[in-house]
């Protein structure tokens, strides 16, 4: 049966989906973008800031559903401008530390809202 999450500390679904979803011992969460929920805005303009805001929005979620970022199995990172990926890479690392989650990262066209990035996220315990 799946289980839809919900946090405050995260921001709300923009669309109709859940934060996340847990089926079974798998948690799905979808794609954070860099909104801070405290105040509904970016949590500043450039990639560092919206890479960390998009991860705690993530750990958020995860916390709320038993989970923490070492349970993360596999993630996927939307970036605007693919030139971002390094800068994206060394908040990614603040995150994820050690048994480092599988990951595909892509430049897109068009973010939601003009985020910089959005990363979604596959948790197992």
């Amino acid at each position: 049966m799946n289980h839809p999450i919900h946090t405050e500390n995260a921001p709300a679904a923009i669309g109709p989906y859940s934060q996340a979803v847990q089926a079974g011992n798998l948690l799905f969460v979808s794609g954070q973008l860099p909104i801070d929920p405290a105040t509904g805005t970016f949590a500043g303009e450039d990639i560092a800031a919206q890479t960390r805001q998009s991860l705690t929005n993530v750990r958020s979620i995860l916390e709320k559903a038993g989970y923490s970022c070492a349970d993360v199995v596999k993630t996927t990172v939307l970036l605007a401008n693919i030139e971002d990926f390094a800068a994206m890479n060394a908040v990614y690392a603040e995150f994820f530390t050690e048994n480092c989650p599988a990951r595909a990262a892509y430049a897109v066209k068009d973010i939601p809202k003009g985020a910089l990035v959005e990363i979604e996220a596959i948790a197992c315990k």
